[in-house]
């Protein structure tokens, strides 16, 4: 059928008239090898789409130049969350990480600093400029986490407290003369700090993480890992791996958002790192004749950004230098996506 078809209407060559013609309603004679051919070829199979190919130069990859030159302009955001027992090293990791005085210890000189009775959030925004690129950081500390001899619910300040930026944001983009730019002060990541005993998790951690888990970027990571052997911080690390498999506890890099086969493997290679085994450290010190940043032992000196030390340099490149698009991405389209759903659905429901 589909070769009567193909000839009573057979396709225009190039070069031939518009105008009907008038023609036999005989079949021609077609040669065999000829209707072989097109009885392969069925009529319903429609050609795929064919890629355009350029004669010449247009000038797209000026788009990326573009988008460059007004990140540059407009700066962008990133907000930080750290957790963590008092004396772990949050602040010091902070200044580490952006290799400048960030942390509310440095910004409070003067003041004495104590552990509050109950956890306390405080927020300190910088604005950080590098090679003319300006990034409005939120530090985000949690002092008083986990210190107290009771820490039941001790999470709900820090749900809270996230729960709120959502809530702000979506105050804003719902509103029907809305800004240009809607201020984020969402949290795209938090650092949990797990104490360095070299034993389990403890039932405080996988709480937290489980309910954190599921309404922002959780990235665990060892704090202090100088005080474990290399050996004990191995065995350390693929026990945190089996705890969090076995309560089925999904920190960043989730497996669900990779997207690519390449995002998969490059994911892959992160998700047997974590956590991180970490050391901070905001002096430098003369090594080698060179000026680096570590910690001076009875022993020698820890370098931070060296990867045979400690494991900084991962989460360094993790947070800021590979992954902070990401998990900007992340936070928008999946953890206030899902608070979007719920706030909209609960305000529509009858009653």
């Amino acid at each position: 059928r589909g070769v009567w078809a193909h000839r009573l209407c057979p396709p225009r060559r190039a070069g031939s008239s518009l105008e009907p013609e008038e023609r036999s309603m005989e079949p021609p004679a077609v040669p065999e090898e000829e209707e072989e051919e097109e009885e392969a070829v069925p009529l319903s199979v429609a050609p795929g789409p064919v890629g355009c190919q350029l004669f010449g130069y247009v000038g797209i990859e000026a788009v990326l130049d573009q988008m460059k030159i007004k990140t540059m302009k407009t700066g962008f955001e990133f907000n930080i969350m750290v957790v963590g027992q008092s004396g772990l090293g949050k602040s010091t990791m902070v200044n580490t990480l952006f290799k400048s005085k960030v942390s509310r210890k440095s910004s409070q000189p003067g003041q004495e600093e104590r552990i509050p009775k109950t956890v306390q959030l405080q927020s300190i925004t910088h604005v950080i400029e590098e090679k003319g690129v300006k990034m409005k950081l939120t530090v985000t500390d949690t002092p008083g986490f986990g210190d107290q001899i009771n820490n039941e619910n001790c999470w709900d300040p820090i749900i809270k407290y996230i729960n709120e930026q959502y809530e702000r944001y979506l105050r804003e983009e719902i509103l029907i003369t809305r800004k240009r730019k809607i201020p984020d002060t969402r949290v795209h990541g938090c650092v949990y700090f797990v104490p360095p005993t070299g034993h389990w998790l403890r039932p405080l951690d996988l709480e937290f993480m489980q309910r954190l888990s599921k309404i922002v970027n959780v990235v665990p990571v060892i704090a202090k890992a100088d005080t474990l052997t290399l050996e004990e911080r191995a065995e350390f690390k693929q026990r945190i791996q089996e705890d969090l498999k076995t309560h089925a506890i999904s920190v960043y890099p989730q497996e669900d958002f990779d997207q690519d086969p390449e995002d998969r493997a490059l994911n892959d290679r992160i998700r047997e790192k974590i956590p991180f085994a970490v050391v901070g450290a905001d002096q430098e010190h003369q090594v080698n004749g060179k000026r680096v940043l570590g910690r001076k032992t009875k022993w020698g000196i820890i370098e931070v950004e060296n990867p045979a030390h400690c494991e900084f340099p991962l989460l360094r490149d993790l947070l800021i230098r590979s992954h902070l698009q990401d998990l900007k991405d992340i936070t928008h389209n999946v953890h206030y996506e899902s608070y979007r759903v719920r706030r909209l659905n609960e305000s529509n429901r009858p009653g």
